[in-house]
C-alpha cells in the first residue's frame, strides 16, 4: 500500500515550485490561480525570494501548501494514495490532495491560519526547542514537572521529540532534559509556542473558518496528528484539523499506525525529504518512492 506523505514549515527552500511552474501548463495555471486568492505574487517569493524573505510567516505556510498540493495535482493518474498523512500544516496539503478539501479552499484555510499563528506569537514571548537522545516518558514529566507553560509539540520520531511554551519555561525544561541525559535539547529559531496552549487565540480565529468550509468525504483515509488513526468522516477531519493547533503533532504515532495498517511505500510530496528521514527513523523497513522522477 502507497502512504503519501506531506511536509510542514520548515521545508521551505529559495526557487521551491519554480520547476513545476516552468514544467507543466497545470501547475503554472494553479500557481497564477493562487497569486489571485492571495492577494499577492507569492510565485515572486517563491522563485526568487531569499531565505529570509520566506521564512515570513504569511509566505512560508501557503508556499509549502503550494508546492506540495500542485506537486500531487501534476503527478495526474500516478498519484494513487491508499492513505495520506502531513505533518502540521502538511495535513492541509493532504486534505486538498484526497479530496477532502478544495484547492481554494484549503489555500485561503492556510493563509488564515498563517497569520492566526503570527498574531499569537506577538502576543506573549515564546519559543520551541527540539530535544533529542531522550526517552518521550522522560521529556513528557520534565514538561509537567516545570513550571510556567511547557509541553510536548512534535513527535517527530523515536529519540526526536520537540517542546513548546513560555520562553522561560522551555529554557528551564531544556536544562532539565541535559540534566536526565538528553544528546541535544536546543532552542529553535522559530516565532512561537506552535502547538502548544499559547495558539489558543488562534485556534478560536481558525475553528470559525474552518467551521465556514464544506468538507467531503475523502478518496482515501487520512492520518491525522491529533487522533494519529485513519479518519474518512469529514466532521471528524473538521474537528481534528481545528483542535490541531493547540495539540501536539503525534507523527511518530501517525506513521506506526499507517505501518500496522499496510502502508509499504513512503511518498513525500512537496519540498525536500525530511519526512522521509524521520518515517526510516520509526521503521528503518520502510520503502520509499519519489512523487517526480
Amino acid at each position: 500500500m502507497k502512504a503519501y506523505i506531506f511536509p510542514g514549515q520548515g521545508a521551505q527552500f529559495p526557487g521551491m515550485g519554480l520547476d513545476l511552474y516552468e514544467g507543466y501548463d497545470q501547475a503554472q495555471q494553479r500557481f497564477e490561480e493562487a497569486n489571485d486568492i492571495l492577494g499577492f505574487p507569492i510565485t515572486d517569493v517563491m522563485f526568487e525570494g531569499t531565505p529570509e524573505d520566506l521564512k515570513q510567516t504569511k509566505v512560508t505556510q501557503p508556499a509549502i501548501f503550494l508546492h506540495s498540493v500542485i506537486m500531487s495535482e501534476v503527478m495526474g493518474d500516478a498519484f494513487k494514495p491508499d492513505m495520506v498523512a502531513g505533518h502540521s500544516l502538511g495535513e492541509f496539503s493532504a486534505l486538498v490532495a484526497n479530496k477532502t478539501l478544495g484547492f481554494e479552499d484549503g489555500l485561503k484555510l492556510v493563509a488564515q491560519r498563517a497569520i492566526a499563528m503570527q498574531r499569537a506569537c506577538e502576543a506573549q514571548e515564546s519559543t520551541m526547542a527540539a530535544v533529542l537522545g531522550l526517552d518521550d516518558a522522560i521529556v513528557e514529566k520534565i514538561c509537567l514537572d516545570t513550571e510556567g507553560i511547557v509541553v510536548p509539540a512534535n513527535y517527530n520520531c523515536p529519540g526526536q521529540l520537540v517542546i513548546s511554551g513560555e520562553l522561560k519555561a522551555v529554557s528551564t525544561a531544556c536544562d532539565k532534559m541535559k540534566e536526565a541525559g538528553a544528546k541535544r535539547a536546543l532552542m529553535l529559531p522559530v516565532g512561537g509556542a506552535f502547538h502548544s496552549p499559547l495558539m489558543e487565540p488562534a485556534r478560536a480565529e481558525l475553528a470559525d473558518a474552518i467551521e465556514g468550509v464544506s468538507f467531503t468525504t475523502p478518496i482515501c483515509p487520512v492520518y491525522q496528528n491529533v487522533p494519529t488513526t485513519a479518519i474518512l468522516d469529514p466532521e471528524e477531519i473538521k474537528a481534528n484539523m481545528i483542535a490541531q493547533l493547540t495539540a501536539p503533532v503525534k507523527w511518530t504515532q501517525s506513521v506506526e499506525n499507517m505501518l500496522k495498517d499496510g502502508a509499504r511505500t513512503f511518498i513525500e510530496v512537496g519540498p525536500g525529504k525530511v519526512l522521509q528521514g524521520l518515517v526510516r527513523k520509526i521503521d528503518n523497513t520502510a520503502e520509499f518512492d519519489v512523487a517526480l522522477s
